[in-house]
């Protein structure tokens, strides 16, 4: 079965952004501060337990083989007027070249959170955070639906297209999925609206990942995730494929 223009073109588009992979995950970073940051001024309702939630965004250069998450402490940004200044951000370093950040979801756009508002909010641990986080993303996006997409691979879909990826870290679902495919599952989330997955015993679909999702990736721009492939098995994630390196 031959795919449409839209679903193709990440799988035949040349790779040719090695560098804006190397300058994504800073470049996330310092829009999502510059677009939302300043509003930690703003009242507790648009900051609360009720709205948080987390997103899944690129480590270029990045191939963390453990899974398991590492704070990523302070970096550095500049603001618009030229002045620089340290941030911390409630972001923990994730599997292959993904990170994670805790986010307060409003709307017209998503505020960073920081280890104050999980001190505010109660929040002990990254687990904690996620349990809420994942439930909060369910209960106001619905929870993540699998469909049939091409040659026998399957797509995740949601309420939101950006909030598509953070599925990745429902670890629940994915477990659930080990009841039909107890072999593993492969998981690719090459953007944030596009979450793919095949049964590893299925030998043509996984290897239509395998050769796939580097140049999905490469053709997402600014909305890439990760250029890696996943396994899932065993109630654990592991690299089945790392991203190349920039």
């Amino acid at each position: 079965m031959s795919m449409s223009s839209h679903q193709t073109q990440g799988f035949h588009h040349p790779l040719t952004m090695h560098l804006l992979r190397r300058l994504s995950a800073l470049a996330a970073i310092l829009f999502h501060f510059n677009a939302g940051a300043f509003a930690q001024g703003a009242p507790s309702a648009v900051a609360s337990r009720d709205n948080f939630m987390v997103v899944v965004r690129e480590s270029a250069g990045a191939n963390r083989l453990d899974d398991a998450f590492k704070p990523m402490g302070k970096t550095k940004g500049r603001l618009p007027d030229g002045r620089e200044i340290e941030i911390e951000l409630a972001s923990w370093e994730f599997i292959g070249d993904t990170h994670i950040r805790f986010v307060f979801d409003g709307p017209r756009s998503m505020i960073n959170a920081t280890p104050a508002d999980l001190e505010r909010l109660g929040i002990a641990s990254v687990d904690e955070a996620l349990a809420l986080a994942i439930g909060n993303i369910k209960r106001v996006y619905g929870n993540p639906v699998a469909s049939p997409w091409e040659a026998g691979l399957m797509q995740v879909r949601g309420a939101s297209p950006d909030l598509v990826s953070s599925y990745f870290l429902d670890r629940a679902f994915w477990q659930a999925l080990l009841g039909e495919h107890p072999g593993g599952v492969v998981v690719a989330v090459p953007k944030r609206g596009s979450l793919l997955y095949a049964p590893l015993s299925d030998e043509a679909a996984a290897g239509r990942l395998r050769r796939g999702v580097r140049q999905l990736h490469a053709s997402s721009g600014r909305l890439g995730v990760s250029a890696a492939l996943y396994l899932f098995k065993d109630g654990r994630w592991s690299v089945l494929q790392a991203a190349p390196a920039p």
